[in-house]
């Protein structure tokens, strides 16, 4: 098991508040849950980590159980600025 976390910012009018990006990875069947988004988000968001990995010539973790959380849950975030933190904590961990 690991977790890695990164800081990052949401965007929201002219303020830009904090958003954790944590990425837990564990033994067990092969997921990936994607935690404080918008279903449709959600779909959109794991293909684009996972192509992203591929195309950074990074092995997607095929036999782990992949946790991405994105905190504060309340905070309303747009995926496309996130995907750059959560595709570094997915190569990391």
């Amino acid at each position: 098991m690991s977790l890695a976390l990164v800081q990052s910012r949401a965007l929201l009018g002219l303020q830009a508040p904090a958003v954790t990006v944590e990425v837990h990875l564990a033994n067990g069947l092969p997921s990936f849950t994607l935690v404080g988004l918008a279903d449709v988000e959600v779909k959109e968001a794991r293909e684009r980590v996972r192509s992203a990995l591929q195309n950074a010539g990074l092995e997607f973790p095929h036999n782990k159980r992949i946790t991405v959380n994105l905190a504060p849950a309340d905070l309303p975030k747009v995926t496309s600025r996130l995907q750059f933190a959560k595709l570094l904590l997915s190569a990391k961990s």
